[in-house]
């Protein structure tokens, strides 16, 4: 399958889980499998509806955890451990059919493009607009896609 663009927008994401879900074969290459990555990805989105279970402190997410998300949208892009989990999220499943974990993503950025009511502060970057935490569940899914093989 040709290169995947990297993801820009949550129609994106939809667009990305298509090709996954046509794909002969798709792999995670870190120490997470496939459904732990998209698990991890939908767990973020969820949680920008329902909230943070461990969030950073206001003086953090109105310092640096601000200048961070300043910093990637600035840049385009964001970068962060790979296999790092949410703080205080559901541990993730390490199992192989990553077909649910699709279904989740996909589940919960349709929630997410339908919600039209407040949205929770992130545990690290404090309050987004709507505008702002749809792009930085872009650059999530997109800085996830480099550990993503598929063909």
């Amino acid at each position: 399958m040709a290169d995947i663009p990297k993801v820009q927008s949550l129609d994106d994401v939809l667009r990305w889980l298509d090709r996954l879900e046509r794909a002969t074969r798709v792999r995670s290459t870190n120490a997470w499998t496939m459904r732990a990555v998209l698990d991890h990805l939908a767990q973020s989105i969820e949680m920008s509806l329902d909230g943070f279970p461990a969030p950073k402190s206001a003086l953090f997410q109105s310092t640096a955890g601000s200048a961070a998300f300043a910093f990637f949208k600035w840049r385009g892009r964001m970068s962060h451990g790979l296999t790092e989990p949410i703080p205080g999220a559901p541990q993730l499943v390490q199992l192989e059919d990553w077909l649910p974990g699709a279904a989740r993503l996909r589940a919960v950025v349709t929630r997410f493009q339908a919600h039209t009511g407040a949205l929770q502060p992130h545990f690290a970057y404090g309050a987004l607009s709507r505008a702002d935490f749809a792009l930085a569940h872009a650059f999530h899914v997109a800085n996830h896609q480099d550990e993503i093989e598929v063909a």
